[in-house]
């Protein structure tokens, strides 16, 4: 996961895209498959909960999470990912069940990665990769985000194998249009400005600044995307094989991360200065530590 996303494709949008997906093999079952930190949540019809985070230890789980390091980078994303209690925090914040993740970008000119590469952000970015995937069934975030321009915090799911062909599925992506997020796939031919992409717009005196539950619901050969309960793009195997090969019946690992600025970002804002699809008025809150996304719980079921 070295190469930079700039050398394989002229521009590439509306993405999370992965040079490589990861050096872990996919897991013969699910460690936490029996040991979810909850039973009484309520599992959907034919399901049975085979993971519950809730964030309410006040720290992060290293038998279920992964950190990204700082020689990960693709996008043009502005910051370099740490390990740190400055970008991956823990609180009680209003509204939330408990406790929850924090993922706070920080401002900290001139850091140098391992790399040599120079970022004036830090920010936080966790994963489930070799310690928990799923095949078919649903998973969940509770989450809550700020409302500002060239922000670019998501939740996804990535397989395991070389990308594209692993195959990814965005369940929640932000760029700092507080009315909508978006869902999207890719995999071999259909990746990068991947044309299986939907945008979901919150209703009237709804946005992105109050908690929403973010969900995908995955089968043998449908793939739904929701939130707060409401379906908002049903993706089916026929129509992913207009473009290229079905890559989700395989396991695919949970990520949650806050990237700054970046492609994404630069497509809807068109923002140059003073970051690559990140205005100042951003960078001003970052410096006063006001930006972060909340995730109050993550819950996955798999099918019986």
């Amino acid at each position: 996961m070295t190469k930079n996303m700039l050398t394989r494709l002229p521009i590439i949008c509306a993405v999370l895209a992965l040079a490589s997906c990861s050096g872990h093999g996919p897991l013969a079952e699910n460690p936490l498959a029996q040991t979810p930190s909850s039973t009484a949540v309520a599992a959907p019809d034919g399901m049975r909960l085979v993971f519950d985070e809730e964030f309410n230890s006040g720290s992060l789980d290293r038998s279920r999470w992964n950190v990204e390091g700082p020689t990960f980078w693709v996008n043009n994303e502005q910051q370099a990912y740490i390990d740190s209690s400055k970008t991956i925090a823990f609180g009680t914040p209003d509204g939330a069940d408990g406790g929850a993740l924090i993922l706070r970008p920080q401002y900290e000119p001139g850091y140098t990665t391992p790399l040599g590469r120079k970022a004036d952000f830090v920010s936080g970015r966790i994963n489930t990769s070799g310690k928990f995937a799923l095949t078919y069934g649903k998973i969940t975030a509770r989450i809550r985000m700020p409302a500002d321009a060239g922000v670019w915090p998501a939740f996804w799911m990535l397989g395991y194998g070389q990308w594209p062909d692993c195959g990814e599925l965005d369940i929640m992506e932000y760029v700092g249009e507080p009315k909508w997020t978006s869902a999207a796939m890719h995999g071999p031919g259909y990746f990068g400005d991947t044309p299986l992409v939907k945008r979901q717009t919150f209703p009237q005196g709804v946005d992105v600044t109050q908690w929403h539950e973010y969900s995908l619901e995955r089968t043998p050969d449908t793939v739904i995307f929701s939130v707060d309960g409401r379906e908002f793009y049903r993706v089916t195997k026929a129509m992913v094989e207009k473009y290229g090969p079905w890559r989700f019946d395989r396991p695919e690992y949970v990520i949650l991360n806050f990237a700054v600025g970046g492609v994404y970002p630069h497509k809807v804002n068109g923002i140059e200065k003073p970051y690559f699809g990140l205005p100042q008025s951003t960078v001003d809150r970052i410096k006063a530590g006001k930006i972060a996304m909340e995730v109050d719980w993550v819950r996955a079921w798999e099918r019986n």
